[in-house]
């Protein structure tokens, strides 16, 4: 059986029935996004950057194993799990890269500290190269500021343990396809400006 396509060669081309066609199409690849994001994520169990003791995926289950175990809400385990998904096809900015696929479904201040951890990261290592560690002192003044301080700190620099026991990837699957089943840029989700900052520890 013959896959439906659009009659075009040159999209300016397109007629009403080519494009309402590619909108009814559109719903299912919408809707494997978690899918597709899951097996990105497996491929880094081996696709992963090497020098390390443990994989990309191993961090990032850490990291989201340490927001749950702290008691943060859904978005910062996500985030904290999915914060270096980028590393493999934008290693230059891996940073931005992740925060593009979380911003349409997360709250603004959890997505800036997507978008910004790794200039906050310099500072436990950016003196070794000669780098500017304090890079993340030109974000001060602003209000996520705190939560990216914090996510480095708690989440994502003391992740890099091979003796940490983390929680399977199975077992935040159904957290990512919820956080990725929401109406994309929903006002009521994105909230720009709230700040509500990691959970505080115990």
């Amino acid at each position: 059986m013959n896959k439906p396509t659009v009659k075009f060669t040159q999209m300016k081309d397109g007629t009403r029935e080519d494009y309402l066609m590619l909108r009814e199409l559109e719903g299912p690849h919408l809707a494997m996004t978690p899918e597709r994001i899951l097996r990105e994520l497996k491929l880094q169990a081996e696709e992963t950057l090497p020098g390390y003791r443990i994989t990309r995926l191993e961090h990032g289950l850490q990291a989201a194993t340490r927001a749950r175990r702290e008691g943060a809400d859904g978005d910062w385990i996500v985030a904290a799990l999915l914060h270096d998904i980028g590393d493999g096809l934008a290693p230059h900015n891996h940073d931005r890269f992740a925060a593009e696929i979380l911003r349409p479904f997360m709250r603004e201040e959890v997505v800036w500290v997507v978008e910004h951890h790794a200039a906050f990261q310099l500072v436990y290592y950016g003196h070794h190269y000669g780098w500017n560690r304090y890079e993340r002192e030109n974000f001060k003044d602003n209000p996520y500021y705190p939560s990216c301080v914090d996510f480095c700190e708690r989440w994502d620099q003391s992740s890099f343990d091979p003796a940490y026991e983390s929680d399977p990837l199975e077992s935040f699957e159904p957290l990512v396809r919820e956080v990725f089943a929401r109406k994309p840029y929903d006002p009521a989700v994105t909230q720009p400006g709230v700040v509500t900052g990691l959970p505080p520890l115990g």
